[in-house]
């Protein structure tokens, strides 16, 4: 499936390290998923203002498409949103896109399976209804599969 950034609302910049880069020059593969998690939890943090003290999410898995190598002195920004909600588990979209001076070029996707979580029953449980909501509301209802 081709993203397109057109369909998402929020966005993040995101900001390289230079311990982020391989011998090679680029930005090593598995720190992609930190970058991703920064935008997850920015989107969690601006979007859902999702509260922590009451659930947790921990994440069941993780799928990166690389499709163009990024290098230390490029801008990144980075698109969320929710393209499925379950009862406890939805799924992120992730979209990192190099900001250029003819616009923007996505080098990576990503989507990942979330999971909201009780740290002290330590067991998965439903998805506040309120995050509920504000993710539907935000991320247009037409762009998420299996609302309940």
């Amino acid at each position: 499936m081709t993203e397109k950034t057109s369909d998402y609302k929020y966005k993040t910049p995101i900001h390289i390290r230079f311990l982020d880069i391989d011998a090679v020059g680029h930005v090593n593969n598995a720190i992609y998923l930190t970058y991703f998690e920064d935008a997850r939890f920015a989107y969690w943090h601006d979007v859902l203002n999702w509260n922590f003290e009451e659930n947790g999410i921990i994440v069941a898995r993780t799928e990166v498409n690389y499709l163009k190598p990024v290098l230390l002195h490029d801008k990144l920004m980075c698109y969320v949103r929710v393209v499925r909600i379950g009862n406890s588990s939805f799924d992120v979209m992730q979209v990192l896109v190099k900001v250029t001076d003819k616009g923007e070029e996505i080098c990576t996707t990503g989507k990942t399976v979330c999971i909201s979580y009780d740290y002290s029953a330590n067991k998965s449980v439903k998805i506040p209804a309120k995050a509920r909501a504000r993710m539907i509301e935000h991320d247009e209802p037409r762009l998420i599969l299996n609302t309940n």
